[in-house]
């Protein structure tokens, strides 16, 4: 196992070479949770009705751009989220399992789950400006606008805006759903995906190697879906809001709900599925292999300079 530097910096460049390919499929999961936002079903207009619909709509009205809306903000948030939650799993769950059971090797579920959500929480308390920015990026559509609009030239300029207007604490605006969501999804993420990678070993003899990786994810991808898109829902228009339409996250859920109907927290769910399944065996199969790449380099680098007396 690399160090948590190196497991922080192998973890950053997966999630970022993840969300390049899986990127669209996040702006229209965005746009179909925000359409018809506190409106009854009757009175929505269905813009986007499906994932590659979406895809079609956006392209044919934005092209590429619309598309990969907030992708520089979207680098930002993953390289934080992943870089915490691939760099201190490890050693939040070795340290955990030592003091419970005097063996770091030993395997609990609990502390899996709880270094997971531990860990996932961090990253998305750090990087929760980013991916704020990256929503409302997301979310902005000059052809066919749904929910709140926010006329931002870039990133950069969404930073400089909301700084503007509302100082540090509108940055951190739903930085509380987003650690309820990260924190679920987290919670699973890897514990599942080491629980299914040793099951397929024992049942199929598969060797360690990317067919092994690429299964194991694909499990994973699947259970975090199910568990993290409702409080997904919730961030997303936590985080797109303008003013105090929500007071917090159980009030979205509850407006939510009482307006649209209880399925409506699953708005975008195939969007979602379609994004976070790729994303994840795409994150977790490259992890394994940069942080193979990350740990070669930090043998031969702490090899070669070793002083002998």
């Amino acid at each position: 196992m690399s160090t948590t530097l190196g497991g922080f910096l192998s973890g950053g460049i997966a999630a970022c070479g993840a969300v390049t390919v899986t990127h669209g499929f996040e702006t229209v999961k965005t746009r179909l949770q925000l359409q018809g936002e506190l409106s009854a079903k009757s009175q929505t207009k269905r813009v986007y009705t499906g994932v590659f619909q979406g895809v079609a709509v956006i392209l044919r009205n934005e092209g590429i751009r619309g598309l990969m809306a907030g992708l520089g903000a979207a680098y930002c948030y993953q390289t934080m989220l992943n870089g915490c939650r691939l760099g201190f799993y490890e050693p939040i769950r070795t340290t955990l399992t030592s003091l419970v059971y005097d063996d770091a090797a030993k395997q609990s579920f609990g502390i899996n789950v709880f270094s997971g959500a531990s860990s996932g929480i961090l990253g998305a308390a750090i990087g929760s400006p980013f991916f704020l920015v990256k929503t409302r990026l997301q979310s902005h559509s000059p052809f066919l606008p749904v929910g709140t609009q926010h006329e931002y030239k870039g990133a950069i300029d969404g930073f400089r805006q909301i700084h503007a207007a509302e100082g540090i604490k509108g940055l951190y605006r739903g930085v509380g759903a987003a650690m309820v969501r990260t924190g679920f999804g987290s919670s699973v993420q890897l514990p599942t995906y080491f629980f299914a990678k040793r099951r397929i070993e024992q049942w199929t003899g598969v060797k360690d190697g990317v067919g092994l990786h690429l299964a194991s994810s694909a499990v994973s991808g699947f259970v975090v879906c199910c568990v993290m898109h409702p409080p997904d829902t919730v961030m997303s228009r936590m985080y797109n809001q303008t003013g105090n339409l929500y007071s917090g996250i159980w009030d979205c859920v509850k407006k939510t709900i009482k307006t649209e109907g209880v399925l409506a927290i699953y708005k975008g769910y195939f969007a979602h599925l379609a994004r976070i399944l790729p994303h994840t065996i795409l994150t977790l199969t490259l992890a394994e292999q940069t942080n193979k790449w990350m740990r070669s380099i930090e043998n031969r680098w702490f090899l070669d300079n070793v002083v002998v007396d």
